[in-house]
């Protein structure tokens, strides 16, 4: 699946469309969900427009490394000290927009199984 960046988060990316961000660097940005599902939910993105991890390369190992890391420390700057990783990919996944992005919920017990 190919992506040029025009969905919602391209445009948050250009600045087209505002977004609570808490943290961004050349590669990717993290900010609060919109629709959240727990007292914490973040999204980072990719800078990068990759429409889902299906579509990952083996070149962008370094950006998903990275993109994880990032869930990492902006969990950790919310104050959690568990919290929950989650990328959709796919639309039977449950990914709404199509373009890669890291959940990072948490501020409460999560149940298992998610869906």
């Amino acid at each position: 699946m190919a992506s040029d960046g025009d969905t919602v988060f391209g445009k948050i990316l250009r600045g087209e469309i505002p977004c609570d961000q808490v943290y961004g660097d050349d590669l990717c940005i993290a900010f609060r969900d919109g629709q959240p599902q727990a007292p914490v939910h973040l999204l980072v993105i990719p800078r990068e427009p990759i429409p889902q991890l299906a579509d990952a390369t083996d070149a962008h190992q370094q950006l998903l490394g990275h993109l994880l890391l990032v869930a990492a420390r902006v969990a950790k700057l919310e104050g959690l000290q568990s919290w929950r990783t989650v990328i959709n990919s796919g639309a039977e996944a449950g990914q709404t927009v199509f373009h890669l992005h890291v959940h990072v919920i948490g501020g409460r017990p999560l149940a298992w199984p998610p869906g």
